[in-house]
């Protein structure tokens, strides 16, 4: 595994999985039944962190430009798109059915997940080192 992939993994993977990670320590030691195993907001922020880590990762290599303004347009439109699931959850649980958001977030977690890890492959190729800035 390469050095930035390693990194990606450590410093952008794990600390997203903190909330996730973190409910689930919490759900092992507590009475059944007090907290839920899964957590759309938790879901929610992993995948911000990963989209979010990407437009900052690819700001910093010069790559083809129709490449970088598709992978920051994604990574937008998932952004808006977690936007509005967590703002969703805010709105209540007597009004929204959490049940499809819940598999909703899970579901785009894992596709932002396989989408940070194409954009971190590609970026790991790339032997010019980060432009920098003035």
């Amino acid at each position: 595994m390469g050095n930035k992939k390693a990194k990606w993994l450590i410093y952008t993977v794990l600390v997203g999985l903190i909330p996730i990670l973190s409910r689930f320590l919490v759900w092992v030691v507590t009475e059944k039944g007090i907290i839920d195993l899964l957590s759309p907001s938790d879901f929610i922020a992993f995948g911000l962190v990963l989209h979010i880590s990407n437009i900052n990762e690819i700001e910093h290599f010069d790559i083809e430009k129709d490449w970088k303004t598709a992978q920051n347009g994604i990574s937008i439109a998932f952004i808006a798109l977690y936007s509005v699931l967590f703002t969703l959850m805010l709105i209540g649980r007597n009004i929204v059915n959490t049940q499809a958001i819940q598999y909703s977030t899970i579901a785009l977690a894992i596709v932002s997940f396989l989408i940070s890890y194409s954009v971190y492959d590609r970026v790991s190729k790339i032997n010019q080192k980060p432009k920098r800035r003035k």
